[in-house]
């Protein structure tokens, strides 16, 4: 990584910029509001770096939940990750150590960006794949920090704060609604959710749909690649 890749990347992760600010605040005021005050906000957000999952662990940890439990919650949400590095696999290849970092680093966020983003001209791609996950992560850093100091400082009520996780998610299904010329995944991950929603119930339908998704796309993911290819508009 140099800084012209930095340079290169930076203005493709202003819109993260944006929503991580705002929901990594978000995160560090419920932190801080459950006990925990921003070293752990800061730990969390360096070590764990998933945003669901950290929402959902200030309830586990104001609950005092069992390792166990913790766990298999974790698991369970952040399967769709295994969907992620799948379709990765060629853009990481060659990075060399910086893959590890890469594949900790692979948020919904970063993902989007990452597979919808090209380097520009003479820009080295491992690099600037690697500034976008990198900038990424001290934007989500940096607010939950900004959250817990302000968390602590006045007084804020935090009821439905949680929702800007699942307005963030709403908004990148949009964007790449719009940009992606071949909407076939998105199509066929929306029909498999519903079904699995009907048949298993709301209490048993994320597994289940996550699995159906990962079997279907992986047969066709070669063709879906070309097609999508082809869709995309010229600029």
């Amino acid at each position: 990584m140099n800084v012209r890749s930095l340079r290169a990347a930076f203005p493709y992760t202003i819109p993260v910029l944006a929503g991580y600010l705002c929901i990594g605040v978000a995160f560090g005021l419920m932190l801080e509001r459950a006990g925990y005050g921003v070293v752990w906000s800061f730990i969390m957000s360096l070590t764990i770096y998933a945003g669901s999952g950290q929402y959902l662990g200030v309830s586990l940890l104001a609950g005092c939940a069992a390792l166990g439990t913790v766990a298999l919650l974790t698991f369970i949400i952040n399967f769709r990750h295994l969907v992620y590095g799948l379709s990765m696999l060629e853009k990481f290849k060659g990075m060399g150590k910086r893959k590890l970092y890469m594949i900790f680093s692979l948020t919904d966020e970063t993902y989007a960006l990452l597979a919808q983003t090209t380097p520009p001209d003479g820009v080295d791609a491992g690099s600037f794949y690697f500034s976008i996950a990198l900038l990424d992560h001290l934007y989500w850093i940096a607010g939950s920090v900004i959250g817990s100091l302000a968390g602590s400082l006045l007084a804020f009520d935090t009821t439905g704060v949680e929702f800007a996780m699942t307005a963030l998610f709403l908004v990148i299904a949009v964007e790449q609604w719009r940009e992606k010329g071949n909407r076939i995944p998105a199509l066929l991950g929306l029909g498999i959710t519903l079904v699995s929603r009907l048949v298993m119930g709301a209490d048993n339908m994320l597994i289940p749909a996550l699995i159906l998704i990962v079997t279907v796309l992986l047969p066709l993911r070669g063709k879906l690649d070309v097609q999508g290819k082809e869709d995309d508009p010229v600029c």
